[in-house]
């Protein structure tokens, strides 16, 4: 069965909806809080706290598959063992929080900051 299967596919081929939530995740970590719009925030937190679990495990299996899953960025995924992960040590998920904003006045789109908590 097929169910709870369905993402947000933002009218882009798998690749570049693969890229994009990369480079979310990476501007995520280096600024701990960005502004996009709604959908795209809902759609990149379960990916970054995935990412924020396996720093917490710290093994190298983890950071592999945690530069695997940023696109080989090693500079993200310094700062996301350094002090993210050390930030939610005894935090057992929720590592992150969407604010809504509101809409934009261009094209109705709704924006939201997503932050580390």
């Amino acid at each position: 069965m097929h169910h709870h299967n369905k993402i947000r596919s933002f009218g882009r081929p798998t690749n570049q909806r693969i890229a994009l939530l990369r480079s979310l995740a990476r501007s995520l970590i280096m600024h701990e809080r960005i502004s996009t719009t709604e959908a795209k925030a809902k759609e990149l937190r379960p990916f970054i706290e995935r990412l924020v679990t396996y720093g917490k495990k710290g093994t190298v299996a983890s950071r592999r598959l945690a530069t695997a899953r940023l696109g080989g960025d090693e500079e993200s995924v310094k700062k996301l063992f350094a002090t993210i992960a050390v930030r939610y040590e005894d935090r057992a998920g929720g590592y992150v929080r969407i604010v809504k904003r509101g809409k934009t006045a261009e094209d109705g789109r709704k924006i939201a900051y997503i932050a580390f908590v």
